[in-house]
């Protein structure tokens, strides 16, 4: 019987997004971990600044029970998978503040953007349930060490609220590990810049600086009174800044002019938040005495880029990580921009590192200190006993480019896959062009 034309078209159109389809899946999440694990040999980068040259890791029901020297140990380990990773380098999984990842995947894609809500004021919005874990971004994260991530929205001047998610699971309940952890606020700007397509050369006033701190005033005050007086008919978005003036929640501020770091930070706590981060933080330095003064933690948006003034020391953003260490504030690194981009987050701790830093120092800005900023510190950041076996496993240094080479990356004792699109691709055509030199 012959196929009408329309119907083989149609047939045709399934099977090729199929295909596409199965090329793309992303690799399911690993089983839970069934024995004890043993990492023998391994150089071992606690995440607080402690090396133990040849260590033993044990891992037992997703928990790190001991980080030990391998020198003289006498230990019984029968029953125990043991992995040899001498001359291999062990690390704390690394952390990611302020990422899209999840919610943005391809940017010329608008159905598969979910990272902001209309509106200005939208403390009530939750990253969480947006996420998505099917994200083919997130297997390159993993691939570069990176598997633990803090999902935050954008857009208008109360964002929402960030969670805290692990990078393999099923679905965004799974993934969840520390939920509507904080709110994020885009500090507004006195300055707005040159509209280049109008024909723009100088910066403009904002014209609704005013009103935009008036606005976020009268909320958080709001919200405070609404603490107060328990009303019977909840209030969404009041709800959901109660966390703010008891600690439980913080305050994550976007914010790079030095200028808006002193005003927010100054605004936030009058009106009773308790913990403040900084995000962003380009000219965190001019105003370094404040915010060591307030105990004021900085999340560094962006380190490979240029400074934003032009008499400034061209090497200045690698720097600041390792200036604004020396003055005593916590700082954790970020990777501002598009979350396909976000894998270079241990390379943006090996600049910091050769411009300034211990290389010791700048891992604990993507390890530990990220861990103690965000709030998740008593379970990850470093390899220390009772904490969850999130860790990484590198043939060489994970802050070099060419020394970063996963071999082994265990998320609460699994031992998840580091396969990803781009290792498919490269084993592609790595084949057709090594067959066509034979």
């Amino acid at each position: 019987m012959k196929i009408p034309y329309t119907q083989t078209l149609y047939l045709l159109c399934i099977l090729v997004i199929s295909a596409f389809a199965a090329f793309g899946q992303v690799v399911a999440p690993a089983s839970p971990q069934s024995q004890p694990i043993a990492l023998v040999g391994a150089t071992a980068h606690i995440g607080n600044g402690e090396v133990i040259e040849r260590s033993v890791i044990i891992i037992i029901d997703g928990k790190i029970s001991e980080v030990l020297s391998a020198t003289g140990v006498d230990r019984q380990i029968e029953g125990y998978k043991i992995i040899e990773v001498g001359g291999m380098h062990a690390y704390p999984g690394l952390i990611l503040p302020n990422s899209e990842l999840g919610l943005s995947e391809i940017s010329a894609v608008r159905a598969t953007i979910d990272r902001a809500e209309r509106g200005g004021l939208n403390p009530n919005v939750r990253s969480i349930i947006a996420y998505n874990t099917d994200s083919e971004i997130i297997p390159t994260m993993r691939f570069n060490g990176i598997l633990m991530a803090q999902v935050a929205p954008v857009g208008g001047l109360i964002s929402g609220s960030s969670s805290m998610v692990q990078l393999d699971a099923w679905n965004w309940e799974d993934a969840a590990f520390k939920v509507d952890e904080g709110i994020y606020l885009n500090w507004p700007s006195k300055l707005l810049s040159a509209r280049w397509w109008m024909g723009e050369t100088e910066p403009r006033k904002n014209e609704n600086y005013d009103k935009n701190l008036q606005d976020l005033t009268k909320l958080m005050t709001d919200a405070q009174a609404y603490a107060q007086d328990a009303p019977q008919d909840p209030n969404l978005k009041l709800e959901a800044m109660q966390g703010l003036f008891d600690g439980s929640k913080a305050i994550y501020i976007r914010v790079n002019q030095a200028s808006g770091i002193v005003q927010s930070v100054q605004l936030t706590r009058s009106l009773g938040v308790k913990r403040i981060v900084v995000v962003g933080g380009s000219e965190a330095l001019m105003v370094k005495d404040f915010l060591k003064e307030n105990n004021i933690p900085v999340v560094i948006g962006q380190v490979h880029r240029l400074p934003g003034r032009s008499h400034r020391d061209v090497y200045l953003p690698y720097k600041l990580p390792g200036l604004l260490h020396e003055a005593g504030i916590k700082v954790a690194l970020s990777y501002s921009g598009r979350s396909s981009s976000a894998r270079n987050l241990p390379f943006v701790a090996g600049t910091a590192a050769a411009y300034g830093l211990d290389r010791e120092t700048a891992l604990q800005m993507v390890t530990a200190n990220s861990a103690q900023i965000l709030g998740i510190d008593d379970r990850v950041g470093t390899l220390e006993a009772g904490k969850d076996a999130t860790l990484i496993i590198s043939s060489g240094d994970i802050l070099d480019m060419m020394g970063n080479d996963m071999q082994y990356a265990f998320i609460q004792g699994r031992l998840v896959s580091l396969n990803n699109k781009q290792q498919v691709l490269y084993q592609k055509y790595k084949q057709k062009y090594d067959d066509s030199q034979e």
